[in-house]
């Protein structure tokens, strides 16, 4: 599955447990009649994937649905469920200022070795 939108807010990657379990959260806004804000997980070496964008981008990410029960201590069965990120893409063009411009003319050789001779030497 997937969400694509632009987005709004990339938390910062917060540790737990004892075992350094990780997590960072992104919350992307969609695109369509009634915009959602959608709040992604990334968890453990997938947090460093959002280094990399700022909020505003247009991005798509790749995600899992997760679903977990939990028993709390009066007996009481919940469920819970998470969306978790395990890739993100930039769907904006680069900008025209990220593309290196062209050499000037002047930056470049005159063809001087040509002959007047030789301007058909193709043998067919």
């Amino acid at each position: 599955m997937e969400i694509q939108g632009k987005v709004k807010m990339i938390g910062e990657t917060q540790t737990f447990g004892n075992n350094g379990f990780r997590k960072r959260e992104i919350v992307v806004t969609t695109e369509e009649q009634y915009p959602q804000h959608i709040m992604v997980e990334f968890v453990q070496d997938k947090t460093d994937l959002l280094n990399s964008y700022q909020v505003g981008q247009s991005v798509k990410i790749n995600i899992n649905l997760r679903g977990r029960e939990w028993t709390n201590p009066q007996g009481e069965v919940k469920y819970f469920n998470s969306i978790q990120g395990w890739r993100i893409e930039n769907l904006q063009p680069a900008e025209a200022g990220q593309i290196p411009p062209a050499p000037p003319v002047e930056a470049f050789e005159p063809a001087d070795n040509l002959n007047e001779e030789d301007h058909d030497d193709l043998p067919f």
